[in-house]
């Protein structure tokens, strides 16, 4: 077992880069959250390190219900998998969300969601959560949590005034419940369970 909790230390760090980007100005704070923002404008510029960038910033501070959310989520995931492979499912499913969110809008989006700043780290978190459903007990359990979290992540899609982040957070659990059906099917897959 790894005695450092990554997921706990990425955490932290984010949270406190969000508190020192709360300390400078605002011209310096947008300048620096639309270098690392993942938007449509950057990514189209060829700006690919942004897909490594945005996940390290947010916006303000995570609200601690959350940030201990994703530390929970993070760690579960360490315990029964490991770090590296915690961390490269976290960033695959980053990245890959943000790459489907940004092929959807590349020729449909207005200049203002062309520009918005996209950074953060739910699309990783939602990736993270949805592969550990493959840790929950094989059948009923397994296929209720994956589709009652599909249902949560879809609803805001569904809904009047939403966003091109609550599809970025579907498709990101939906990569991450695609990991967990293709942990499902590797023979002899050793891993953790749910108990």
């Amino acid at each position: 077992m790894n005695p450092i909790p990554w997921g706990a230390v990425y955490a932290g760090g984010v949270q406190l880069g969000a508190y020192a980007l709360e300390r400078t100005g605002e011209a310096e704070r947008e300048r620096l959250l639309r270098d690392c923002s993942t938007n449509v404008d950057n990514l189209a510029a060829g700006r690919w390190e942004t897909l490594l960038s945005s996940a390290l910033v947010v916006e303000e501070p995570m609200p601690l219900p959350y940030a201990l959310l994703l530390v929970a989520v993070l760690g579960y995931a360490e315990y029964a998998y490991g770090a590296w492979w915690t961390a490269a499912v976290f960033l695959f499913g980053h990245a890959a969300a943000t790459l489907l969110v940004y092929g959807a809008l590349r020729g449909t989006a207005d200049r203002r969601t062309r520009r918005a700043v996209d950074v953060g780290t739910s699309y990783g978190f939602n990736t993270v959560l949805g592969a550990l459903t493959s840790a929950l007990p094989r059948g009923a359990v397994r296929t209720a949590a994956r589709v009652g979290l599909l249902a949560l992540a879809a609803a805001p899609v569904v809904r009047r005034g939403r966003t091109f982040t609550d599809a970025g957070h579907l498709a990101a659990l939906g990569v991450g419940i695609g990991v967990s059906l293709t942990l499902d099917c590797l023979s002899g897959a050793k891993h953790q369970k749910i108990t």
